[in-house]
């Protein structure tokens, strides 16, 4: 199966952020005397930004002000990376050259989009990318498609020949729900749920394994899928997953 673009997640596959916004949304919380938990964690993975900063509210109070929480949050997330730079994953820059030189890149977020710009000025992997998509622009954000969605129109790209590069289940659920092939990355500061395994076309252990190759098996393998055949075996080698 040809492939016509591939799309990437930002937090957790391109950065280990994942942990950045945990510690800016505890600390939010713990300065209203409230406590940031796994549960609390899990329930805004995949959010855009209005859904997660209400789920913070709802959970926790902290004045009952969602625009207040969702603009604290993202500050000290913005403020970290002008501050430290960017926790770029080992192997990512090489990885998404790689795949640049062949097909064109989008990134898909659940992110702010003033987050996702500050992730791409300071790691300098904007220049790869020719389109950037927030769930902040759709209706709902993962595990709902809408944001892969988008980001394939703006490529130009059918969803059925768009490969998808996640981190969490809620996307590769997202992924599979626009009819996208997946390659998931598991993050090892914010491990997925077992099951994204069992959903994904191929499970990668680094993203610096990523290469056309696996690009191309992952098309294959939900080709399969979709046709109800037997699924390919996952590359659980270089791949370790």
């Amino acid at each position: 199966m040809d492939v016509a673009a591939v799309i990437f997640d930002l937090d957790g596959v391109l950065l280990d952020s994942e942990v950045w916004w945990d510690e800016a949304r505890r600390d939010l919380v713990a300065a209203h005397g409230r406590t940031w938990t796994a549960a609390d964690q899990r329930a805004v993975m995949g959010a855009n930004s209005a859904a997660w900063a209400r789920t913070m509210v709802a959970r926790h109070g902290l004045g009952g002000d969602v625009e207040h929480v969702l603009r604290e949050v993202v500050t000290r997330v913005v403020a970290r990376y002008r501050r430290e730079g960017p926790p770029l994953i080992p192997g990512v820059a090489e990885a998404v050259s790689r795949l640049a030189a062949r097909y064109p890149l989008a990134i898909a977020s659940s992110s702010h989009q003033e987050v996702i710009g500050a992730a791409l000025d300071t790691s300098d992997l904007g220049r790869f990318f020719s389109v950037v998509a927030s769930s902040d622009e759709v209706a709902r954000g993962k595990p709902a498609p809408d944001v892969f969605l988008l980001a394939a129109d703006r490529l130009g790209a059918p969803p059925g020949r768009t490969v998808v590069v996640e981190d969490s289940l809620n996307g590769v659920v997202a992924a599979k729900a626009a009819g996208m092939a997946v390659v998931l990355v598991p993050n090892a500061s914010v491990p997925p749920q077992p099951e994204a395994t069992d959903e994904a076309d191929v499970v990668l252990s680094t993203v610096a394994a990523i290469d056309p190759e696996v690009v191309l098996a992952a098309a294959r393998g939900a080709g399969r899928r979709r046709t109800r055949q037997p699924r390919a075996t996952r590359d659980r080698g270089a791949a370790g997953g």
